[in-house]
């Protein structure tokens, strides 16, 4: 219930419902497109026909909202200190600035000494790891409500790009592996932030899967593949979503820069999805004016990371002397315009007021989120949740005596009370390594004040092994720093962190790892631990939120929403293409695997991972019965009940997968639906999916439909794609065709 109602004050506190009437813009009386009433494009077309051509370029060039020393750059004085862009408006017609924030988990800064202390979510991963999209969609909601406090009106949110490579540096901002999964809850969060009239992005448009040589390289795959994966993760978060704008990516698909890809940015994106909002670049993703302009590019950003203002001065002499049409130039400024109106930018003006949002509120929200995330990886001889009836405890390593490890790059957010262990590496770009000051060490021991809880940093192995030698039970936090701009080398833990737990373990059998970290990773010493608890990066309230999951005050809830391999021998890649970064080197990344990614991957080789997608433990029990699936009309309906057979309340995620009998798929089955269902002991409730036709069908690019075989297909229900607490029915499918969207055409 406690996160019931927390979801419901954040819809209050950060919804439309607080931004009051329309505002007056006394620069905009009497002009016909202020009529709320029209439609989006029809006001923003009547706005194009009266602005003049350089009114026009000017929508379409972004700044940087940060001086930038080593470029000679000045940001404009009427963007927002230290921020991620700015856009001019046009005042005579009352198109308001566009002010540009990162990124999705939180307001972010650029580097400097006027930073906004903001509320921090957890990462993506452990959103997505909720399987839970109205706490997505609230999460959302508060951002773009601090969003809007700061005066921005555009957030650089929604990262959906699927975790093919488990060593991405960016991972943890993103939504997972499985399209569906990403698709659905990534699109939530858009929703949400856009609940306050702030315009969210999508991106990283398209296969933007590693950060390697994340400008250089060619991501090689066929249009079915790339289709019935990363873009179909983008598709089902657009639809849901319905974001204002998409952002294109750095690097090169099939041999051609995402950011002038016509078949990308065009055919995919505008022609088959009908996307109507503008497409901008990554900060420094640009390398054209006409090649990109003509693909499909509506705005350059974050001038001055590219190497040339392509988008001004170049672009208005292309559009003069014709290698742009005109009409391109109308094309790109209305979809700009098209999005302000239809999200709400120009009939809600942003104006600052830091101080109008409830501080207390979000921090509620992010704590919801981060225990709802937390994924219970093992739980063996009852470890958890902690007894308050331990004498001695021992917390060790991770600097859990001072706060919780955040991801880094541009979607950092600087938490109220700075960081709290402030001088790693690297204290640049894309540092500063951030600890948030919600320290785990002061958490647990509010909670068992009567015992002698210790802290050791885990440096020394031996005194860590002598300490817990000593304890009644070791809390053991070891910690994966990931970032913008960097992969990792492998997945082991850094520093020596399996060493530790490892020297831990044989000294007190009674250890729990506690793991921050952006991604999957190894654990050579899980076999000789009771329990693991995968807290990823917890946000701004991580340490009270690990310390009420360790003491079963919050029921762990999580499942994994990637695949935690045995080794790197099972990726599709065992050698990360391009590391170590090679400076300005061109190189190719193969995807073989095509649209078999994740699980998918795992399925088809017949490798058994460490864990596997879907998987989450909980302080309870529950079991899924009554499985019916039903084809009416095409449509694939699935019903069924989940029963809490505990003694704790708790939440289970229902996942219904589907598999082929005689159809040849690109892996032996999908997830096609999930349910998450909150239930007291003993309590059961029926839950439904209807199962997209897209995850029942193979793409066809010839004709570019979506095209169901006929045949008889088993339909799975379980607590994981491994098959835990499985049931299964088969049904039978008629032969049927969908076009781009999903729409039934025979």
């Amino acid at each position: 219930m406690r996160s019931k109602r927390i979801f419901l004050a954040a819809a209050v506190c950060c919804g439309t419902a607080a931004l009051g009437p329309v505002a007056a813009n006394p620069a905009s009386t009497g002009l016909p497109w202020m009529d709320a009433r029209l439609a989006p494009g029809e006001r923003a077309g009547m706005v194009v026909q009266a602005m003049t051509l350089d009114e026009k370029l000017k929508l379409v060039y972004g700044y940087l909202g940060a001086d930038l020393e080593w470029k000679n750059s000045k940001r404009p004085a009427e963007s927002r200190l230290q921020s991620a862009g700015f856009i001019h408006g046009v005042a005579r017609l009352g198109i308001p600035h566009l002010w540009e924030t990162d990124a999705g988990l939180g307001v972010a800064s650029q580097a400097g000494p006027d930073v906004r202390p903001g509320t921090a979510l957890p990462s993506g991963m452990n959103t997505t790891a909720t399987w839970n999209p109205g706490l997505a969609y609230g999460g959302g909601a508060m951002i773009g409500a601090e969003a809007r406090a700061f005066g921005f009106n555009v957030m650089l949110a929604g990262g959906v790009n699927l975790v093919r490579e488990p060593r991405n540096g960016r991972n943890f901002e993103y939504g997972g592996e499985d399209p569906l999964l990403a698709g659905k809850m990534v699109g939530a969060q858009i929703r949400g932030i856009q609940s306050n009239r702030v315009i969210s992005t999508l991106k990283h448009f398209a296969l933007n899967d590693q950060e390697s040589g994340r400008t250089t390289l060619n991501a090689r795959i066929g249009d079915q593949a790339a289709r019935m994966s990363d873009l179909l993760a983008l598709q089902i978060a657009m639809e849901e979503g319905n974001p204002g704008a998409v952002m294109c990516s750095y690097n090169r698909v099939n041999g051609v820069h995402a950011c002038e890809s016509s078949y990308l940015l065009t055919e995919v994106l505008k022609q088959d999805w009908g996307f109507r909002g503008w497409v901008m670049s990554d900060w420094g993703a640009v390398h054209s004016t006409v090649p990109a302009a003509n693909a499909g590019l509506d705005q350059q950003s974050g001038m001055p990371f590219d190497l040339a203002d392509y988008f001004g001065p170049p672009l208005k002499e292309a559009v003069l002397n014709g290698w742009v049409l005109p009409a391109r130039l109308d094309d790109m400024a209305r979809r700009v315009l098209h999005a302000m109106f239809e999200q709400g930018a120009v009939d809600h003006p942003v104006k600052p007021a830091p101080e109008s949002f409830d501080r207390k509120a979000h921090a509620a929200v992010s704590l919801a989120d981060a225990q709802e995330g937390m994924v219970l990886l093992k739980n063996s001889a009852g470890a958890l949740p902690l007894k308050k009836t331990a004498k001695r405890i021992a917390v060790i390593g991770g600097h859990a005596d001072k706060g919780v490890l955040a991801g880094g790059g541009s979607s950092l957010v600087t938490a109220e009370g700075g960081n709290a262990v402030a001088g790693l590496e690297p204290k640049s770009w894309p540092g500063p390594v951030m600890y948030y000051p919600s320290s785990p060490l002061k958490a647990i021991r509010k909670r068992v004040p009567s015992a002698a809880v210790s802290y050791h940093d885990g440096v020394d192995l031996a005194g860590a092994a002598r300490l817990a030698r000593s304890s009644d039970v070791v809390l053991v936090f070891a910690n994966q720093w990931t970032a913008e701009a960097l992969d990792v080398p492998s997945l082991s833990l850094p520093n020596r962190q399996d060493d530790l737990i490892a020297a831990v373990a044989a000294a007190n059998p009674n250890t729990v790892v506690v793991l921050q970290t952006g991604g999957p990773v190894t654990m050579p010493w899980l076999a000789h631990v009771p329990a693991v608890l995968e807290a990823w990066y917890p946000g701004s309230n991580g340490g009270e939120a690990i310390a009420a999951v360790l003491f079963g005050e919050a029921n762990p809830s999580g499942h994994l929403p990637v695949t935690f391999p045995a080794s790197e021998a099972q990726l599709p890649r065992p050698v990360l293409d391009g590391y170590p970064e090679v400076k300005d080197l061109r190189f190719d990344v193969d995807y073989h695997e095509g649209a078999a990614v994740g699980y998918k991957w795992f399925d088809l080789r017949g490798e058994k991972p460490l864990f596997p997608f879907g998987h989450g433990l909980s302080y309870s029990e529950f079991a899924l019965s009554g499985l019916a699936a039903r084809v009416k009309d095409g449509a694939l309906d699935v019903s069924f009940a989940v029963k809490n057979v505990g003694k704790v309340a708790g939440k289970e995620v229902a996942q219904v997968y589907v598999a082929p009998l005689g159809v040849r798929w690109e892996a032996p089955k999908r997830l096609a639906g999930f349910q998450k269902v909150d239930l007291k002991p003993g309590a059961s409730a029926n839950a439904a999916v209807t199962v997209d036709p897209r995850l029942l069908a193979m793409y066809d690019s010839a004709s570019k439909t979506w095209q169901v075989a006929a045949g008889d297909y088993k339909v799975i229900l379980a607590a994981d794609a491994a098959g835990s607490k499985a049931l299964s029915q088969v049904v039978h499918l008629e032969a049927a065709t969908y076009d781009v969207r999903g729409k039934r055409l025979r």
